[in-house]
C-alpha cells in the first residue's frame, strides 16, 4: 500500500512573488499525492502511467469533459496474454481517455483472486480469463459482473519434459501444473484429460494424471526441480519452460475452430457500470486504441509489455522467451462470445461447474458504441447479452 503523503509549506513575510512560487509548489505536491496515494489488493498500485498526455494534464478526457469518477481501479495479470492492459498503461493510452480520472492498478496471478477483488470493490474493471468470469457471474446469480469486451486470443500451451512425456499418449501417471484451481488453463486441461478418458478429481487434482496447481512465478523452478513433468500455462510461462528444455506438446489454439478462442476478457462490476458508464466507455476507448497501437507498432508494444513485466517482477523477459510468446498471441476487441459458451461447457465437463446460465453475461453496448464511432462494425454477444 502506498504511503500517504503530507505536503506542508510555510510562508514568512509573504510577497507576491513568494506566494506565486508557493502556489506552484503546492500544486506539484498535491499532484504527487494524487499519483502516489493508492492501496493495492495484494499488489502494488500505480497512478498515471508513463506516456499520459496533455488530456490528463488539463483535467479533461480525450473525448472532452470531466468524467464522473475521480478514480478507476483496474486489475490484470503480469502475463503477455494481458498485453492490452500492459501496453495501454505503459503508453498512457488509458489515461489519455480518462483525463483527470486517476488509475489505480492491482496485479493478480490468476482469475479467482481477481473476481474476489471485484466483488469486494477493490477493483472496478479487470482483464481476466473466461473461466473465472463465468464462475463469478454464475455464483452471483448474474449480479456481480458484465463482460464488456475482448482482449486476446491464444497464447496457451501444454509444455512437458520430453524425456518423461514423449507424446500426448504418455500423460498417464504424470504431474501437470496449472496456475490455479478453476482458472482458465485449469479448466482447459481438465476438459482435455476428460476428453481423452482420464479420470481426475477436479477439486484435488488427483487421478490418472495429477493436476498440480502452481503459481506461474514458481512453475519454472518446480519444473527444474522435477516436482512437475509439464504445465498447461499461458505465456510467457510456456516459453520460459521451453528455454529450460521443455517441449511444446500442444498449442491450445489447435483445438479450436479457426484457431481462435478467448483467453482474456474485460469485465466490470455491474455497480460501477451503472454508476460510471462514461468511465467504462473511456477505458474501452483506451483498450481499442491500445490494440490498434499493438498492431501498428508490434516491436514497440512488445517492448512495452516486457517493461511492464520488469516493473512488476523485477526482471524483464529474455528474447528467447519474449519473442515466441508474443508471436503466439492475437490481440483483439471482439470477445469471441461463442467460445465463451464453449469454455463454460468445458468447465461442466471437467466437473468444476454445473450447467451455467450465461444469459446476460455480456453488455457490449459501450464497446460497440466505441467501435461504430471509428467506423468499425459492432461485435456479437452470441445471444448472451440479455436474460
Amino acid at each position: 500500500m502506498a504511503q500517504h503523503l503530507t505536503f506542508l509549506h510555510t510562508l514568512t513575510r509573504p510577497n507576491a512573488a513568494r506566494i506565486r512560487r508557493a502556489a506552484a509548489a503546492a500544486v506539484a505536491g498535491l499532484s504527487a499525492v494524487a499519483l502516489l496515494s493508492a492501496c493495492g489488493y495484494g499488489s502494488k498500485a500505480e497512478g498515471t502511467p508513463a506516456g499520459a498526455d496533455t488530456a490528463a494534464a488539463s483535467g479533461t478526457s480525450a473525448a472532452g469533459g470531466k468524467l464522473s469518477a475521480d478514480t478507476v481501479k483496474i486489475g490484470y495479470f503480469a502475463n503477455l496474454t494481458h498485453g492490452t492492459a500492459l501496453v495501454g498503461l505503459q503508453e498512457g493510452l488509458f489515461q489519455k481517455e480518462l483525463g483527470a480520472t486517476q488509475i489505480r492498478t492491482q496485479v493478480f496471478n490468476a482469475g479467482p483472486a481477481e473476481i474476489e477483488a471485484l466483488n469486494a470493490g477493490s477493483i472496478d474493471i479487470g482483464w481476466i480469463g473466461p473461466s473465472p468470469a463465468i464462475n463469478g457471474y454464475t455464483k452471483s446469480d448474474g449480479k456481480s459482473l458484465k463482460v464488456i469486451g475482448g482482449s486476446a486470443s491464444g497464447g496457451v500451451k501444454l509444455v512437458v519434459n520430453p524425456d518423461k512425456i514423449p507424446s500426448l499418449d504418455d500423460l498417464k501417471g504424470k504431474k501437470i501444473a496449472t496456475p490455479q484451481l478453476g482458472n482458465t488453463q485449469d479448466v482447459a486441461l481438465l476438459n482435455y484429460l476428460a476428453g481423452k478418458g482420464y479420470k481426475v478429481d477436479p477439486s484435488s487434482g488427483a487421478g490418472d494424471v495429477s493436476v498440480v496447481r502452481t503459481d506461474n512465478k514458481v512453475t519454472p523452478d518446480a519444473y527444474k526441480q522435477g516436482s512437475i513433468d509439464g504445465a498447461w500455462v499461458p505465456e510467457p510461462t510456456a516459453s520460459k519452460l521451453v528455454t529450460l528444455g521443455a517441449k511444446v506438446l500442444l498449442n491450445e489454439k489447435d483445438l479450436w475452430p479457426d484457431k481462435k478462442f478467448v483467453i482474456t476478457n474485460i469485465i466490470v462490476s455491474q455497480k460501477f457500470l451503472k454508476e460510471h458508464p462514461d468511465v467504462v466507455e473511456a477505458v474501452l476507448r483506451g483498450s481499442v486504441n491500445t490494440n490498434a497501437f499493438i498492431k501498428a507498432n508490434p516491436d514497440k508494444a512488445k517492448a512495452d509489455a516486457n517493461e511492464a513485466i520488469r516493473k512488476e517482477s523485477g526482471s524483464a523477459l529474455e528474447p528467447a522467451v519474449l519473442d515466441p510468446a508474443w508471436a503466439d498471441i492475437d490481440f483483439l476487441d471482439d470477445p469471441l462470445a461463442g467460445t465463451l459458451q464453449a469454455e463454460a461447457d468445458h468447465a461442466v465437463t471437467a466437473g468444476l461447474l454445473k450447467k451455467p446460465g450465461l444469459n446476460g453475461i455480456y453488455d457490449l453496448g459501450p464497446l460497440n458504441k466505441v467501435l461504430t464511432a471509428t467506423g468499425r462494425a459492432p461485435v456479437a454477444d452470441a445471444g448472451l447479452g440479455t436474460k
